[in-house]
């Protein structure tokens, strides 16, 4: 039997801090299914990237490369970048685990044993699920990610229990069609997203994850970007057809990146 072919996907911005002890959850069970990780740099003005490397000098064993943006193409343009790489490559899935330090990605072991993931397009990282554990992520963040689940799942007319968070699992053959490079580069990536796979009747499945604050940074304003997910919500609630032809319709851009540093070539 082929053994599925897997990619983790790590967008990394300013968190010199974080990134090692995200790679440092690659444990032999985590890496005996993947093949490998890439971390995409979204051009950090900090040392995340040297904060990678050394981690990457000292444990030869991860086969990993890092890749920066070629431009500042923010988290959704980062996905893009990982999701063309993934599909130019032959990866069969992968999994989206942010450089944050916020979810661990040894979570998803059991999807991943017991293949659960076969039987999904899409494997989502739910905060909000019965066996979900929050640690330290404050009760405004909470009440808000809740109200939003709320409107997605009416506008979708599908639960949506959970907009984004930084563990998910895709498979590349819903991604084939490329429609994720018409959505949006910033935060609200992923709620598009979602809805298109609503719309295109990807099956989703929501898991429960770990998430911790601790001393991640928060790039997202919040009041931006909870009126442009209303925006986005409304627009697809009001219209699903128009919502979708905008998207087609939108500029198709380049996301690559240059490869700056390449662990794999020392595992054998």
């Amino acid at each position: 039997m082929k053994k599925d072919k897997i990619l983790v996907f790590i967008p990394a911005y300013n968190c010199e801090k974080q990134i090692p002890r995200v790679l440092s959850q690659f444990n032999d069970d985590v890496l005996s299914y993947t093949d490998e990780i890439i971390i995409v740099n979204n051009i950090s003005t900090d040392n995340t990237v040297d904060s990678a490397k050394a981690y990457l000098k000292e444990h030869p064993e991860l086969p990993c490369k890092i890749i920066t943006n070629y431009g500042n193409y923010n988290l959704g343009g980062s996905h893009k970048v990982a999701f063309n790489y993934a599909l130019k490559n032959g990866f069969d899935y992968v999994v989206v685990l942010h450089g944050d330090d916020q979810a661990d990605i040894r979570d998803f072991l059991p999807v991943l044993k017991n293949k659960e993931y076969k039987e999904a397009d899409c494997i989502l990282g739910g905060r909000f699920e019965k066996d979900s554990k929050l640690i330290g992520y404050s009760k405004k963040r909470i009440w808000g990610n809740r109200v939003f689940n709320i409107i997605f799942s009416a506008a979708a007319g599908k639960s949506i229990r959970d907009m984004g968070s930084g563990l998910n699992m895709y498979n590349t053959d819903m991604l084939r069609t490329k429609y994720y490079v018409d959505l949006s580069d910033a935060l609200f990536f992923n709620p598009e997203m979602l809805l298109f796979s609503v719309y295109y009747k990807h099956k989703m499945i929501f898991y429960p994850i770990t998430w911790r604050e601790e001393d991640q940074i928060s790039n997202a304003k919040l009041f931006s970007l909870s009126f442009n997910m209303m925006k986005v919500v409304l627009s697809y609630f009001f219209s699903k057809e128009k919502f979708i032809k905008k998207y087609k319709n939108s500029k198709k851009n380049i996301y690559y990146g240059k490869v700056v540093y390449d662990n794999t070539k020392t595992v054998s």
